[in-house]
Order: structure tokens, then sequence, then C-alpha cells
């Protein structure tokens, strides 16, 4: 036995969407685990709804305990509270089965199908999704230092390629149409406004030519229309794929229709929750890149199902991060192991900054390619100094 004895939250007030959570168990180890957005509501759902059953299960039976948290009657499709807080605990009990075995998780879920990782950087800066609401850069916007890249792609996205270029970076992502949207709720965009969005994509490719490939992300914010000019207008320019480009990302009719009409691929999406909708998608042909956030989808073990079913329809996978630093780490073992991977996204400015601040170690980035883990486990524990952070709120719940 491997009894869970303790669940024990933390979550700070200038980071509100985050919540980082440790699972103790009787045989002295304490895994990690990390969600995004709702973090106070997480709270209560860990707490309140999941500690009574899950304190006193083996930590082992991790397919089990998955089973039971994403299976319940009601609130539990989609990546909504309940599907959130299970992802923390399951990325927690691989840490500890990690722990157990003596190995660094990735080797715990059956070993690693490459030995490094390549990653992109999300054009991101040091805030975004700090308060869980959107960033949009305008006229006003100061960079906050030389790794803002939204302010960058924004000013000059060209600059930004070859700064990029230079530290090592063959890929790089960025989201220059989403101040676009609000005016007619995603379903339409002008044509000067189109041309506005290309221009970073032109920058980019006249000073870097082909030496990096470009990811558009549109979060989810356009309908059927807008979304097919958009696409269709990056063709000229290379892009890799094209991210959550529909406001209903669950909709694979829709899904496949655009992806017919266009020859960006159509990647998507970090916001899904568990296998089914995958499997949908999937079976539609709606998909060229299949994307998944281990925080969001069910944690590991839904995660490597999602990655199973990428692999039988031949489709690469692309584990998400532009959260937080366990995600991150979760998503580098997904990498490490699920056959088709082929990227692991890394935002540069969170790495150099407030992700070391809350963690003991991070990613080893060389040359544009990521490193496997070498401890065991996630690889990472929440720092001494984290844990003295004014203001920080911690909660725990033991076994009777």
């Amino acid at each position: 036995m491997s009894t869970i004895t303790c669940l024990r939250t933390y979550r700070l007030p200038d980071r509100p969407s985050l919540i980082w959570l440790e699972l103790e168990t009787d045989d002295g180890l304490t895994g990690l685990g990390e969600t995004f957005r709702g973090a106070a509501s997480v709270e209560t759902c860990l707490h309140e709804e999941l500690a009574p059953w899950l304190l006193g299960r083996d930590a082992r039976h991790i397919e089990g305990i998955s089973r039971h948290l994403l299976t319940p009657y009601v609130g539990y499709n989609g990546s909504g509270v309940e599907v959130r807080s299970a992802s923390a605990i399951d990325i927690a009990l691989w840490d500890l089965a990690g722990q157990r075995q003596g190995v660094p998780v990735y080797q715990a879920l059956g070993g690693g199908a490459r030995s490094s990782v390549p990653v992109y950087n999300t054009c991101a800066g040091y805030a975004f999704n700090t308060t869980g609401q959107r960033r949009d850069i305008t006229g006003d916007d100061q960079s906050a230092g030389p790794y803002d890249d939204q302010v960058a792609f924004m000013r000059d996205a060209g600059a930004l390629a070859t700064s990029l270029v230079d530290e090592g970076y063959k890929a790089m992502k960025i989201w220059p149409f989403d101040i676009y949207a609000p005016a007619s709720a995603g379903h339409m965009i002008s044509l000067p406004d189109l041309e506005k969005g290309l221009q970073p994509f032109r920058q980019i490719r006249e000073a870097v030519g082909n030496r990096i490939e470009v990811m558009c992300e549109l979060h989810s914010l356009f309908g059927a229309h807008s979304a097919l000019r958009i696409c269709q207008a990056l063709e000229e320019f290379g892009v890799f794929w094209v991210e959550d480009p529909l406001n209903k990302m669950d909709d694979p009719q829709g899904l496949a229709d655009l992806r017919r009409r266009t020859r960006v691929p159509i990647c998507g999406s970090e916001t899904l929750g568990g296998l089914r909708p995958f499997r949908d998608l999937l079976a539609q042909d709606a998909l060229d890149v299949v994307m998944l956030d281990l925080a969001w989808c069910g944690g590991f073990t839904e995660g490597r199902k999602i990655a199973a079913l990428a692999q039988a329809y031949n489709k690469p996978l692309a584990p998400h991060d532009c959260t937080g630093p366990i995600t991150l780490m979760a998503g580098l073992h997904m990498a490490l192991h699920a056959p088709t991977a082929i990227y692991q996204e890394v935002v540069r400015a969170t790495l150099a900054t407030w992700y070391r601040d809350i963690v003991t170690h991070l990613p080893v980035i060389d040359n544009g390619m990521a490193l496997p883990p070498t401890a065991v486990g996630l690889g990472t524990r929440l720092a001494p100094a984290f844990k003295q952070k004014p203001g920080l709120i911690v909660r725990e719940t033991r076994k009777a």
C-alpha cells in the first residue's frame, strides 16, 4: 500500500488563476500537481468534493482513481472545475509513481520515444495569463523587458524572430488577429484588419526566411467565415499550424469543413477535457495536429490515451503550456514518451522569471531542444522560498 494521507493546496493572490497541489502518502512521498483557471473554485472542489473520497486510497491505483474522478454524473465533461481538479490529482499520482519506482515520469509511463523534444516559443511575455484576463497589445503598451515577446510581435515581428533564431529556437507562435475579434464577436474580419494581422508573418519571413517555423494562435475567438478567411490568407506564409481557429473547438463538423477548405494545418485543442472530444474530432478528420493540456484534459492517465489516439490516426501531438511550471514539466514528460509528439510549448519570458520562483527545477533547453529531466518523478519540487511567500494561501485536508 501507498496510502494517500494528506491533500494540500497552494494559491498566490498575485497569480489567482494557478493552484498547486501536493499529495502525501504514508510511505513518506509527496506528489506534485497543478491546474489553471478558477483556482479558488478548484480549491473548493479538491478539498470538499474529492478529498473525502481520495484520502485513504492507494496511490498506486492511478487508473481506478482516474476513472472514478472523471465519470460522476454531473459536471465532468469538458475542462470544467471537476476535470481540472482531477487533472491536478492525476499529475501528482504519476509524480508519486515515478518517485516510487526511482525513475522520471516518462520512464514510468513506459519509457522515451525520443532523447529530446523540440520546443517552440509562445511569444507571450512576462504577464500573459497571470490573472486569467486577456492581454491585448495597444499603442500605449510598453515592453516590460527583453522577453516581452507579445509586445515584440505586434511591433516588429522580424526583430523578434531574429532574436529567437539567435537563441537557437526553430519555431514560434503568435496571435496578431485576436484584437480584431471583439468588434463582431469573431464573425467578421475586414480586409484592412486582415492585412494588419498578416504583417507580422510578412516581417518574420522577410527577416529570417524559412529558418523558423511560425504557428498562428486564434484562441477560439472566430466564427467559421472569419476563421476561413484568416486561414486562407495565411497559406502564402507556410504557417506550421493554425491553433484553435473556431469558437467551438468541440465541433467536429465545423472543424472538418474548415480543414477541407484551407491548406493551413489545423491544430486543437488545449481547451478539451477527456478522451471523447479528441476521438470525435479525429474520427471526423477534423485535425492535423493534436494539442492537449495535461492540467485540463485529465492528467497523464487520460493524456496518454489521447496520445494513443493521435498515434492511431497518424497525427502529431503537441503538449500545451502557457500556464505554469508543473504543467510544463508534465507536458515535457508526455512529449518524451508519446510516439507522435513533435513539440513542447515553452514561454522564454516565464522560464527566465517567475517559473523559477515557484519550483526547484525547470527543463534544460539547448539549441531549441528540451532535454529529459533526470530526477525521479516530475523532476521538480515547490521551492522552499515559494512556501514562505507572504500572502500564500495554504489549505490542507488530512485523513481522519
